[in-house]
């Protein structure tokens, strides 16, 4: 059986249960081989005429056995794996290289020819055959999320193609990614500016592993802006370059009618105008398929087109200042927005989380609907801890056949009682006849004991009886001889053992196969040596590890019977597979239901660690009492709250106050306030309302601004220039110390200018600053609120010098601390002389100052009209007070309004 006997039941089992992967007699006797299908992937066959009779290992681009492309290293362990009939290995084998026909398609990788003298190989039909790529050494994959509380769920295994239009079209971007790991693309079409920041944020949230552009973004003398910036913010991640003609946007429609599940077939009204993404699509596919030496199967891809339009935008330099997935300090702690949020089971919702932090909803009935589950999710305990016991036990997508078997029936119960809509669309939808379909195919072939284990002789075994006794005849026969040779292997060690009274024990690994290993001292044994028969001895301490000729022929037996094994194993799966394909959508479904539970788990489960709130939207910005959410994890206890309130006639914010008073702090949690509410999670927060935000900008100064340099103004300049390119009346704006990093009078002049030209948006802007002078601007804009850091001064125990003490508690007004700095120099060691000198000059100054920017009665009544209007056209928008609470309400609008304008005595007096 261990000979031709079992070649040719594994011959006999290939034609008498499947067609697929079987050599059929073709033409003239020459024999063909049909496709055959790799979980999803349709194996592209590499036989001998295909190749030229190029061995395989030969042909491979890095020019050694172990050296090749990005994306085949990530999948090394996907499911994506050659077939045992033409490599010899096992089909569930380990981490080889699919790739045996590379010499007849050749791409230009910055990284993959590392080993060449040129940096790009240029003669084959993918490859461009130009110079000038530069040249990245791929570690682990561009990833912004390090945290460790994911890190285990972010390895990157993404391949996207990016393209841009040319000519008039110069900023239309083409962009399609596919996961290695998950039979999903993802195509986006959008109109980008110089700044390529959509193209930016889109790759981070993606972390790629490998990055396909076409060969003229990189023309030697002539790189394009994009290929420029892309290569710049993504150093670590492989670059691949192929000819423009692959990016084809009729090839791209093409793939996409022959792969794209029957369900998702409404994606064809989305992109068939969209030429660039098509564009992508194409390159990338053909790409894959030279990667993976395999194609996907007719009808088993889930495509879908993903625009900018739904979501805000958070560009690359604010994700980083507001620590939204990646810690500043310490890339590899949790003290991030999604290390606070971050309670998932699993890593398909723990991606889904932090694409949502990354790139939050700005539809608020979508919005709601999240809202509206976790409120349930709160209110009910036995829908919490049930679905998240159900959720628990899902693995990620290369293992969903092992789960399928594994999850109890009646678990699926947990959503029955809900009473939210989406909940309860959930449930009938897992309600499918055709979960239980596949289950019983699935329970039909495979062992309901069937596991992924550690260790290689476990997993092996396991490999080995997968498939149920009975299913073929062959391969039970097959199994019975593998099982006769390790117990003869087991016995005929025993019987050494006894022979040579020495203590020998059967082991195993990988490498070696079965051999022998024995405890002793060199002084037991005769001589100090072993016996003859042995050989590859080798010894550590006192453990010595050998074999001997019989047990290396033995080993050889046993492997020709595992790859029988594993040859009949796989052509059941293979149809197993084949016949699961035609329902495959619920799969796809049951992967969208599971990573959306588990990231609205998430969100419930850090609601009952802290005393988080529901948020509304409306058209105003309200917090009362919010805190810090990073904060408070880094603190372990509540942070000092504050209060927070802008509206359409009150939208722009000055907030002032001394160093370490607390403002970079609360400009933060504003923004995370903002984000957390737009992904659907609960605000921590007494009470909270919104206003959707399209764009959220954050400048915040660093605390190396504090030096003056010109690398630190320029880096000012750039982001506030990005933020008023791209601001518009719906943006959320934050800046902190701007115009640290040149003189007072130019920063000054720049901070004052930026202000005018935000204060024409409505966007709602916060605005901190050290500069007083600027506080003033309300005098001329009465949109303009001034709020500052409190802080108290304390005198010391001897009483002859005085601390400061923060309160980090926010008031309205401008900061009394005009004098920060001279302050500080009363403490140090300064002569006095110089002090008073200075506070006299400084106080002259100030005196011109505020002389010039007094306020008229006229623009303080003109102010106090404009926020009255303002405030009763935003109660006649949002009101939801009875008759006589409104009349109640309107007679306070009035006394206030009345009490803000000048009355005639006070006129004279300021005349």
């Amino acid at each position: 059986m261990a000979g031709a006997g079992g070649r040719a039941a594994a011959s006999a089992a290939s034609e008498s249960y499947t067609g697929r992967g079987s050599s059929t007699p073709g033409v003239g006797g020459r024999t063909e081989h049909t496709p055959r299908y790799t979980l999803g992937l349709l194996q592209t066959p590499h036989s001998s005429e295909s190749t030229g009779g190029a061995s395989s290992g030969a042909a491979r681009p890095g020019g050694s056995s172990g050296e090749g492309l990005a994306a085949r290293r990530a999948a090394g362990n996907s499911a994506v794996k050659p077939s045992v009939s033409e490599r010899g290995e096992s089909y569930f084998g380990d981490k080889s290289s699919c790739v045996e026909n590379a010499n007849t398609l050749n791409l230009t990788s910055s990284s993959s020819v590392r080993g060449l003298n040129s940096a790009c190989i240029g003669k084959t039909p993918l490859s461009s055959g130009r110079s000038g790529c530069r040249s990245h050494t791929p570690l682990m994959g561009y990833s912004v999320t390090s945290s460790s509380a994911v890190s285990a769920h972010t390895v990157a295994s993404v391949i996207v193609a990016v393209v841009e239009g040319r000519g008039l079209a110069r900023g239309e971007v083409g962009m399609a990614s596919i996961d290695l790991k998950n039979p999903e693309m993802i195509l986006s079409q959008f109109a980008d500016n110089t700044t390529y920041a959509k193209v930016i944020t889109k790759l981070k949230i993606l972390t790629p592993l490998e990055i396909i552009m076409s060969n003229t973004a990189c023309d030697a003398g002539n790189t394009t802006n994009l290929f420029g910036l892309i290569t710049e913010h993504f150093k670590n991640v492989t670059f691949t370059t192929v000819q423009r003609k692959y990016f084809n946007e009729t090839k791209g429609l093409e793939y996409i009618e022959q792969l794209c599940a029957s369900e998702f077939s409404t994606i064809f009204m989305e992109v068939q105008s969209k030429y660039y993404c098509l564009a992508a699509a194409a390159a990338l596919l053909k790409y894959v398929e030279f990667i993976q030496n395999a194609v996907y199967a007719p009808k088993s891809l889930k495509v879908r087109f993903q625009g900018s339009e739904k979501t805000a935008m958070i560009d690359s330099s604010s994700a980083q200042n507001l620590e939204l997935v990646i810690n500043n300090r310490d890339s590899r702690n949790g003290h991030t927005l999604l290390g606070v949020l971050n309670y998932t089971k699993t890593p398909g919702g723990s991606r889904r989380l932090r694409s949502n932090i990354l790139e939050p909803l700005v539809d608020a009935e979508t919005i709601n609907t999240r809202l509206d589950c976790v409120q349930e999710l709160l209110q009910d305990e036995e829908l919490f801890f049930g679905l998240q016991g159900v959720i628990s036990k899902f693995l990620d997508t290369e293992q969903l056949l092992s789960v399928l078997v594994q999850i109890p029936k009646q678990d699926t119960a947990a959503l029955r009682s809900c009473n939210t809509q989406l909940l309860k669309a959930y449930y009938n939808s897992l309600e499918d006849t055709r979960f239980g379909i596949i289950l019983e195919k699935i329970t039909s072939v495979i062992n309901d004991d069937t596991r992924y284990t550690k260790g290689c002789l476990s997993m092996r075994t396991q490999k080995c009886y997968a498939v149920k006794p009975n299913i073929n005849e062959f391969l039970d026969i097959a199994r019975r001889t593998y099982t006769e040779i390790v117990d003869d292997i087991a016995g005929m060690i025993t019987q050494l053992a006894e022979k040579y009274s020495l203590p020998m024990k059967t082991s195993f690994s990988s490498a070696r196969g079965f051999f022998i290993q024995m405890n002793a001292d060199c002084s037991t044994l005769p001589n100090g040596q072993l016996p003859s028969e042995f050989t590859k001895i080798t010894k550590m301490k006192n453990t010595y590890s050998f074999t001997s000729a019989d047990l290396i022929k033995m080993n050889e037996r046993c492997q020709e019977s595992l790859r029988e094994i594993y040859h009949m194993t796989y052509l059941i799966v293979c149809k197993l597979l084949n016949e699961i394909y035609e329902h495959i959508h619920c799969l796809y479904k049951l992967s969208d239901i599971v990573s959306m539970l588990d990231m609205l788990l998430s969100f419930a489960h850090a609601c009952t660690l802290s005393d988080y709130v529901r948020p509304e939207f409306t058209d105003t910005l309200a917090i009362k009492q919010g805190w810090h959410p990073i904060l408070e994890k880094i603190a372990m206890e509540k942070p000092v709250s504050n209060n927070t309130y802008l509206t359409e006639g009150n939208n722009f914010v000055i907030i002032t106050g001394p160093n370490m008073s607390g403002k970079s702090t609360y400009l933060k949690q504003i923004a995370l306030c903002q984000i957390m509410a737009q992904i659907g999670s609960y605000v921590p927060a007494e009470y909270c309302s919104f206003r959707i935000a399209e764009q959220i900008f954050t400048r915040i100064g660093m605390d190396d601004d504090i030096e003056t340099n010109a690398s630190t103004f320029m880096k000012e300049m750039k982001e506030i220039t990005y933020i008023i390119q791209n601001a518009n009346d719906k943006s959320l704006i934050i800046i902190d110390e701007l115009g640290r990093g040149t003189s007072a009078e130019e920063g000054i002049g720049i901070c004052y200018a930026a202000c005018e030209y935000l204060l024409n948006l409505k966007a709602f802007t916060l605005f901190a600053t050290h500069f007083l002078e600027l506080c003033h601007i309300d005098a001329l804009y009465p949109n303009v609120e001034n709020y500052h850091f409190e802080v108290q001064h304390v005198r010391s125990s001897a009483g002859n010098k005085e601390k400061i003490a923060y309160t980090y508690t926010l008031s309205k007004g401008y900061t009394e601390e005009k004098n920060y700095g001279l302050k500080a120099a009363e403490v140090s060691s300064l002569p006095s002389s110089i002090i008073l000198d200075a506070k006299e000059i400084t106080s002259h100054i100030a005196q011109q100052i505020l002389h010039r920017q007094k306020s008229t009665p006229e623009m303080m009544k003109q102010r106090a009209a404009y926020q009255l209007a303002m405030r009763l056209v935003q109660t006649a928008r949002n009101s939801r007070l009875d008759p006589d609470s409104l009349r109640v309400y309107l007679k306070a609008l009035k006394k206030k309004y009345e009490a803000s304008c000048p009355t005639p005595r006070e006129n004279d007096e300021q005349q």
